[in-house]
């Protein structure tokens, strides 16, 4: 495809007007101020703006089923009474709807790959090979009874899904390693994950500190935090993504940085359910990489990367009382860059030459958009997600103007209700 008389966002986040950018197969090839030639299709581009496509550090996407199911509730009672009985109902069918949905909708707001954490996922990784989406997806490995680690089901399918999966459908679908949490396994399960996954081409991905409540029991019962706990047993060893971080310490951010982790901050998420905020700007003055997650659909509602970014940037501004705490620059870089990063997604993340086309079209021509000041504070502060209208994977367009290349969304959405349905008869 070649992209004529478009405004880009480089890899320097900087804007320029009036290009022409050509892409072959899954790469960009040229970047030019002049027609190159040839192309199969010509995209006039006038009035937008192509720039990297968001990559999604955390999230769950199957619970796209669970949008708006247990609202205004403290965490515990959230997960007790509303989310763990609905996913105790869940199968392979229902995750495999619900994975869809969440990818139509991630498209829909320019994502081009989700850091995944659940279970059924190989019907997840069967929903991602449909969609043309790309996808690092984990098993979530919990192991609160102390049982064996050999002997876990979620362990065995953890290893199933690598082989069977890692590098599937031309590197698409990326397989991950997930202890769910410090307090949701014992030490000995997160060991031997560690020793797995230490000797395979792998991302370790794990939550730690979202709550106050789990930053402070695992004081409590380790003498530790969870940071520093999971880098006592080796987690930390190989590359990983530490989800969340509403309540790391400065101790708990030099581990991050000297092991390598990536932050994924949630701050819809973590904000909706007063959880906290975590601290960004502190993440990236240590020069950690950060990223940017939805966390799920059930916490969040929706996976607009555009409000994403610009709570990221005003929370905060407002928690530390500093109107220079983030910029909108830095929120960019996180959605794109540092979640590439996270991901592993080599040449993914920036718009430069030989670079994968993951890349996004967004509409600058409405009145939000208008005066041009600098481009980066409007696409954080003034766009709805709705001025997005192409979403570009590996070259190959899978939204457009509304429409979707690779997903029924009339049907997805018929299968994604008729599987709450189901569940919620049952509950």
């Amino acid at each position: 495809m070649l992209f004529k008389n478009i405004a880009i966002l480089d890899e320097n986040l900087n804007m320029r007007e009036n290009c022409f950018v050509e892409t072959k197969e899954d790469r960009i090839t040229y970047i030019g101020d002049r027609h190159p030639g040839g192309g199969e299709r010509e995209y006039d581009g006038r009035g937008r703006l192509l720039m990297s496509g968001f990559y999604n550090a955390h999230g769950h996407s199957p619970m796209s089923l669970m949008r708006g199911y247990g609202e205004n509730m403290v965490l515990q009672d959230w997960l007790s009474k509303k989310i763990f009985p609905f996913e105790d109902k869940l199968d392979g069918e229902s995750v495999y709807w619900g994975t869809m949905l969440s990818l139509a909708e991630s498209m829909r707001f320019g994502i081009v790959s989700t850091s995944d954490m659940y279970y059924f996922c190989e019907d997840m990784a069967r929903a991602v090979a449909d969609s043309g989406m790309k996808a690092n997806i984990s098993r979530s490995v919990v192991n609160p009874s102390g049982e064996a680690p050999e002997k876990l089901e979620s362990f065995k399918e953890m290893k199933d899904l690598y082989r069977e999966f890692h590098g599937s459908c031309q590197g698409r679908i990326k397989i991950d390693m997930s202890l769910h949490a410090e307090y949701t396994s014992d030490r000995r399960t997160a060991e031997a994950l560690a020793d797995y996954a230490g000797g395979i081409d792998t991302v370790m991905h794990v939550h730690v500190s979202e709550t106050e409540l789990e930053h402070k029991q695992c004081l409590e019962r380790h003498g530790m935090t969870p940071a520093a706990y999971l880098e006592d047993t080796g987690l930390f060893n190989l590359p990983a993504i530490a989800a969340h971080c509403v309540y790391s310490t400065e101790e708990d951010l030099e581990i991050f940085r000297r092991r390598g982790v990536t932050v994924a901050a949630n701050p819809v998420s973590n904000m909706k359910l007063a959880s906290g905020v975590c601290n960004a700007a502190a993440i990236l003055e240590k020069g950690i990489n950060l990223a940017i997650g939805t966390d799920s659909v059930a916490s969040n509602n929706s996976l607009n990367f555009m409000e994403e970014m610009k709570v990221l940037a005003i929370g905060n501004k407002g928690f530390l009382k500093d109107p220079r705490a983030l910029t909108a620059g830095d929120a960019v870089r996180a959605a794109t860059e540092g979640g590439a990063r996270a991901q592993r997604r080599d040449g993914c993340g920036a718009l430069k030459e030989g670079g994968k086309a993951d890349l996004i079209v967004v509409d600058i021509s409405g009145a939000n958009m208008h005066p041009v000041h600098n481009i980066l504070n409007n696409l954080v502060y003034s766009c709805s997600g709705g001025e997005i209208e192409m979403t570009m994977s590996d070259g190959k367009v899978l939204y457009e103007k509304g429409n979707y290349r690779t997903i029924d969304i009339e049907k997805t959405i018929y299968q994604a209700e008729k599987a709450t349905k189901k569940i919620l008869e049952r509950l």
